[in-house]
């Protein structure tokens, strides 16, 4: 069994809302995408499958969407 890896995303500003994270990390093709499989359920914040396609993800929560795994940081620059 292959081994799952976590992406780490770093975030400049917070919150970002959800849709935005999956568009520019290319999970997706475009936000409407997003928006689509964020309300068809399929995807995770912290566990937990979320349907808001506008939620607040900050510093610390972690996604979870077509096996691809994401932690979400702050990043230090500016």
């Amino acid at each position: 069994m292959g081994r799952i890896l976590i992406r780490k995303v770093e975030i400049i500003k917070e919150p970002v809302e959800l849709y935005k994270i999956l568009k520019f990390e290319g999970l997706v093709s475009s936000g409407g995408e997003a928006k689509l499989v964020i309300e068809q359920g399929r995807v995770l914040v912290n566990h937990v499958v979320e349907t808001q396609k506008r939620k607040k993800i900050v510093p610390g929560d972690f996604i979870e969407f077509g096996g691809q795994k994401i932690a979400v940081k702050l990043s230090a620059k500016e």
